[in-house]
Protein backbone atom coordinates (compact mmCIF):
# COMPACT_ATOMS: atom_id res chain seq x y z
CA UNK A 1 0.00 0.00 0.00
CA UNK A 2 2.92 2.34 0.71
CA UNK A 3 4.04 2.20 -2.93
CA UNK A 4 0.50 2.62 -4.22
CA UNK A 5 0.03 5.84 -2.21
CA UNK A 6 3.09 7.50 -3.69
CA UNK A 7 2.56 6.18 -7.23
CA UNK A 8 -1.05 7.36 -7.16
CA UNK A 9 -0.15 10.86 -6.03
CA UNK A 10 2.75 11.05 -8.47
CA UNK A 11 0.45 10.14 -11.37
CA UNK A 12 -2.06 12.74 -10.16
CA UNK A 13 0.72 15.33 -10.04
CA UNK A 14 1.65 14.60 -13.67
CA UNK A 15 -1.94 15.04 -14.86
CA UNK A 16 -2.51 18.19 -12.79
CA UNK A 17 0.74 19.75 -13.99
CA UNK A 18 -0.04 18.91 -17.62
CA UNK A 19 -3.51 20.40 -17.31
CA UNK A 20 -2.18 23.51 -15.59
CA UNK A 21 0.49 23.98 -18.25
CA UNK A 22 -2.13 23.83 -21.00
CA UNK A 23 -4.36 26.28 -19.14
CA UNK A 24 -1.48 28.67 -18.49
CA UNK A 25 -0.71 28.87 -22.20
CA UNK A 26 -4.26 29.94 -23.04
CA UNK A 27 -5.09 32.16 -20.03
CA UNK A 28 -3.57 35.55 -19.18
CA UNK A 29 -1.32 35.77 -16.15
CA UNK A 30 -2.81 37.17 -12.97
CA UNK A 31 -1.84 40.71 -12.13
CA UNK A 32 -1.77 42.82 -9.01
CA UNK A 33 0.16 42.72 -5.74
CA UNK A 34 -1.56 39.55 -4.50
CA UNK A 35 -1.05 37.46 -7.65
CA UNK A 36 0.78 34.20 -7.04
CA UNK A 37 1.33 30.83 -8.66
CA UNK A 38 -1.67 28.60 -7.89
CA UNK A 39 0.05 25.22 -8.38
CA UNK A 40 2.93 23.70 -6.42
CA UNK A 41 4.33 20.16 -6.20
CA UNK A 42 6.72 19.23 -3.39
CA UNK A 43 8.64 16.47 -1.65
CA UNK A 44 9.96 16.32 1.89
CA UNK A 45 11.61 14.35 4.68
CA UNK A 46 9.50 13.38 7.73
CA UNK A 47 10.57 13.25 11.38
CA UNK A 48 7.62 11.75 13.28
CA UNK A 49 6.59 10.44 16.67
CA UNK A 50 4.29 7.53 15.63
CA UNK A 51 2.65 7.46 19.09
CA UNK A 52 3.80 3.91 19.63
CA UNK A 53 6.05 3.44 22.64
CA UNK A 54 9.01 5.84 22.44
CA UNK A 55 11.38 7.11 19.81
CA UNK A 56 11.21 8.81 16.43
CA UNK A 57 10.71 7.41 12.96
CA UNK A 58 11.47 8.83 9.54
CA UNK A 59 10.11 8.75 6.01
CA UNK A 60 9.06 10.81 3.02
CA UNK A 61 6.16 12.95 1.85
CA UNK A 62 4.77 14.11 -1.49
CA UNK A 63 2.17 16.87 -1.84
CA UNK A 64 0.28 18.93 -4.42
CA UNK A 65 -1.14 22.36 -3.54
CA UNK A 66 -3.59 24.32 -5.66
CA UNK A 67 -4.52 27.84 -4.53
CA UNK A 68 -6.65 29.66 -7.13
CA UNK A 69 -5.70 33.30 -7.57
CA UNK A 70 -9.07 34.45 -8.94
CA UNK A 71 -11.14 33.97 -5.80
CA UNK A 72 -12.97 36.87 -4.10
CA UNK A 73 -10.60 38.99 -2.05
CA UNK A 74 -11.86 37.70 1.31
CA UNK A 75 -11.05 34.13 0.17
CA UNK A 76 -7.65 34.96 -1.27
CA UNK A 77 -5.16 32.32 -0.10
CA UNK A 78 -7.67 29.48 0.24
CA UNK A 79 -6.94 26.28 -1.67
CA UNK A 80 -6.73 22.50 -1.59
CA UNK A 81 -3.93 20.05 -0.87
CA UNK A 82 -3.40 16.36 -1.64
CA UNK A 83 -0.70 14.61 0.37
CA UNK A 84 0.86 11.15 0.73
CA UNK A 85 3.12 10.42 3.69
CA UNK A 86 5.19 7.36 4.65
CA UNK A 87 6.81 6.82 8.06
CA UNK A 88 8.72 3.54 8.05
CA UNK A 89 12.39 4.09 8.94
CA UNK A 90 13.21 3.17 12.54
CA UNK A 91 14.91 5.86 14.54
CA UNK A 92 15.26 3.95 17.80
CA UNK A 93 15.84 0.40 18.98
CA UNK A 94 12.66 0.79 21.07
CA UNK A 95 10.49 0.85 17.94
CA UNK A 96 9.16 -2.39 16.41
CA UNK A 97 11.39 -3.10 13.44
CA UNK A 98 8.49 -3.70 11.07
CA UNK A 99 6.23 -0.83 12.10
CA UNK A 100 5.01 1.38 9.27
CA UNK A 101 2.45 4.17 9.02
CA UNK A 102 1.21 5.46 5.67
CA UNK A 103 -1.46 8.06 4.94
CA UNK A 104 -3.09 9.63 1.89
CA UNK A 105 -5.15 12.72 2.68
CA UNK A 106 -6.69 15.76 1.07
CA UNK A 107 -8.38 18.90 2.27
CA UNK A 108 -8.25 22.65 2.69
CA UNK A 109 -5.17 24.80 3.06
CA UNK A 110 -5.06 28.53 3.74
CA UNK A 111 -1.88 30.43 2.96
CA UNK A 112 -1.52 34.06 4.02
CA UNK A 113 -0.78 35.78 0.70
CA UNK A 114 0.46 39.12 2.05
CA UNK A 115 4.20 38.45 1.81
CA UNK A 116 6.24 37.99 -1.34
CA UNK A 117 8.81 35.49 -0.04
CA UNK A 118 7.19 34.09 3.10
CA UNK A 119 3.84 32.33 3.22
CA UNK A 120 2.61 30.90 6.56
CA UNK A 121 -0.26 28.46 6.18
CA UNK A 122 -2.74 26.29 8.09
CA UNK A 123 -4.47 23.13 6.86
CA UNK A 124 -7.12 20.56 7.75
CA UNK A 125 -7.30 17.27 5.87
CA UNK A 126 -8.95 13.86 5.92
CA UNK A 127 -8.11 10.57 4.22
CA UNK A 128 -6.98 7.01 4.85
CA UNK A 129 -4.19 5.65 7.01
CA UNK A 130 -2.50 2.26 7.10
CA UNK A 131 -0.53 0.97 10.09
CA UNK A 132 1.40 -2.32 10.15
CA UNK A 133 3.29 -3.73 13.13
CA UNK A 134 4.24 -6.93 14.94
CA UNK A 135 3.06 -7.86 18.45
CA UNK A 136 2.19 -10.93 20.51
CA UNK A 137 -1.13 -12.65 19.80
CA UNK A 138 -3.24 -14.58 22.32
CA UNK A 139 -0.89 -17.58 22.00
CA UNK A 140 2.03 -15.29 22.77
CA UNK A 141 3.34 -15.71 19.25
CA UNK A 142 4.74 -12.86 17.25
CA UNK A 143 2.03 -11.86 14.83
CA UNK A 144 1.70 -9.20 12.14
CA UNK A 145 -1.18 -6.75 12.60
CA UNK A 146 -2.61 -4.43 9.99
CA UNK A 147 -5.10 -1.64 10.66
CA UNK A 148 -6.65 0.87 8.27
CA UNK A 149 -8.47 3.94 9.54
CA UNK A 150 -10.03 7.18 8.36
CA UNK A 151 -7.42 9.72 9.43
CA UNK A 152 -7.92 13.40 10.23
CA UNK A 153 -4.89 15.68 10.22
CA UNK A 154 -4.39 19.26 11.36
CA UNK A 155 -1.30 21.31 10.84
CA UNK A 156 0.49 24.33 9.52
CA UNK A 157 3.84 25.70 8.64
CA UNK A 158 5.82 28.10 6.52
CA UNK A 159 6.69 28.23 2.82
CA UNK A 160 9.67 30.41 1.95
CA UNK A 161 11.17 31.36 -1.38
CA UNK A 162 14.63 29.93 -2.07
CA UNK A 163 15.37 30.71 -5.70
CA UNK A 164 13.07 31.61 -8.59
CA UNK A 165 10.41 28.84 -8.70
CA UNK A 166 11.92 26.80 -5.85
CA UNK A 167 10.38 27.23 -2.39
CA UNK A 168 11.23 25.56 0.90
CA UNK A 169 8.69 24.20 3.39
CA UNK A 170 8.73 23.59 7.14
CA UNK A 171 5.55 21.74 8.14
CA UNK A 172 3.98 20.43 11.35
CA UNK A 173 1.17 17.86 11.36
CA UNK A 174 -0.96 16.24 14.07
CA UNK A 175 -2.95 13.11 13.12
CA UNK A 176 -6.02 11.50 14.65
CA UNK A 177 -6.53 7.75 14.13
CA UNK A 178 -9.83 6.84 15.93
CA UNK A 179 -10.72 3.47 17.51
CA UNK A 180 -7.20 2.14 17.21
CA UNK A 181 -6.32 -1.17 18.92
CA UNK A 182 -2.81 -1.65 20.26
CA UNK A 183 -2.11 -5.38 20.36
CA UNK A 184 0.50 -5.45 23.12
CA UNK A 185 1.18 -8.35 25.51
CA UNK A 186 -2.19 -9.96 24.79
CA UNK A 187 -4.01 -6.73 25.70
CA UNK A 188 -6.01 -4.89 23.04
CA UNK A 189 -7.07 -1.53 24.47
CA UNK A 190 -9.15 0.61 22.12
CA UNK A 191 -7.99 4.17 21.92
CA UNK A 192 -6.84 6.95 19.66
CA UNK A 193 -3.52 6.97 17.88
CA UNK A 194 -2.05 10.46 17.54
CA UNK A 195 1.14 10.55 15.47
CA UNK A 196 2.72 13.96 15.05
CA UNK A 197 5.81 15.36 13.49
CA UNK A 198 7.53 17.75 11.14
CA UNK A 199 8.43 17.68 7.47
CA UNK A 200 11.27 19.62 5.87
CA UNK A 201 11.13 19.82 2.11
CA UNK A 202 11.06 21.78 -1.11
CA UNK A 203 8.45 22.49 -3.75
CA UNK A 204 8.29 23.78 -7.27
CA UNK A 205 5.81 26.59 -7.90
CA UNK A 206 4.77 26.74 -11.52
CA UNK A 207 5.13 30.18 -13.08
CA UNK A 208 6.47 31.87 -9.91
CA UNK A 209 10.05 32.62 -10.97
CA UNK A 210 9.38 36.36 -11.26
CA UNK A 211 7.48 36.66 -7.96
Amino acid sequence: MRLNLFVGLAVAAIFVCAAYSTHAQSAPAATGPKAYSPLAVGVGFNIFDPDWDNGRMYGGALWIDYLPNHLPEHLNGLGIEALARDVSIDGSSKQPKTQREDIATGGLIYAWPHYRKLRPYAKAEMGFGNCEYFALNTERERYRYHQTRTVTSLGGGLDFKVFRSIWGRADYEYQIWPDFFKHTNNIKPAGQLNPEGVTIGAEYRFGSSSR
